[in-house]
């Protein structure tokens, strides 16, 4: 049996994540994916950091097979939950369920940072992420 290993990384060496679309949901914002499958071998597990300039957003979006948290570390906007939009603020945190629809837009004029992670999934292609239809 091998022992796994500690991993450790810092923001300025992870480089942005590329092909994330506007199509699937993406848009224009810029996260990495700090620790995950590729990177650390931690296969059911993700942690990323995400900034959104004005006007960017992550659509209403589900993962069939993790759960999601993130954290609002900097500035503020609209969270979506399920089929509702609220205000959201530096210091919120949120968690979603395998299944359950989430989302954010920044509405403000600075940018938005949130730290977010998977619990149940090493990757994007694993999460089972599609994007939902608004009012779904």
């Amino acid at each position: 049996m091998s022992v796994a290993k500690a991993y450790r990384t810092n923001l300025a060496d992870v480089p942005l994540a590329q092909g994330l679309k506007k199509d699937d949901g993406w848009i224009d914002m810029q996260v990495q994916f700090l620790i995950d499958e590729k990177t650390a071998g931690a296969e059911t597990s993700v942690v990323g950091w995400t900034v959104l300039k004005p006007g960017a957003a992550h659509e209403r979006h589900l993962h069939r097979n993790c759960d999601e948290f993130f954290i609002v570390i900097k500035g503020s906007g609209h969270l979506y939950v399920e089929d509702r939009e609220e205000a959201a603020k530096e210091g919120d945190v949120v968690y979603s369920p395998r299944g359950c629809p989430h989302g954010f837009k920044n509405t403000s004029d600075e940018d938005v940072v949130l730290v977010w992670g998977w619990n149940g999934s090493g990757s994007l292609e694993a999460s089972g992420y599609e994007v939902v239809a608004d009012g779904a």
